[in-house]
């Protein structure tokens, strides 16, 4: 199970992406997008989030 964004929380700061060790996160058009099959679930990004945008469900 990849990460999950919340949309509408998040403002693309890009603090998930300098954290995530698989680098299965982009910010393109000002939002975070996940590679499902890049994502290995380890939650660094989910730690990280300011706007808690992303979850492990």
């Amino acid at each position: 199970m990849a990460v999950k964004v919340t949309e509408a929380k998040c403002t693309g700061c890009g603090d998930c992406t300098e954290s995530c060790p698989s680098e299965a996160l982009k910010v393109n058009d000002g939002k975070v997008h996940v590679s499902e099959d890049d994502c290995s679930d380890c939650a660094a990004c989910v730690d990280v989030c300011p706007e808690t945008a992303l979850s492990l469900d």
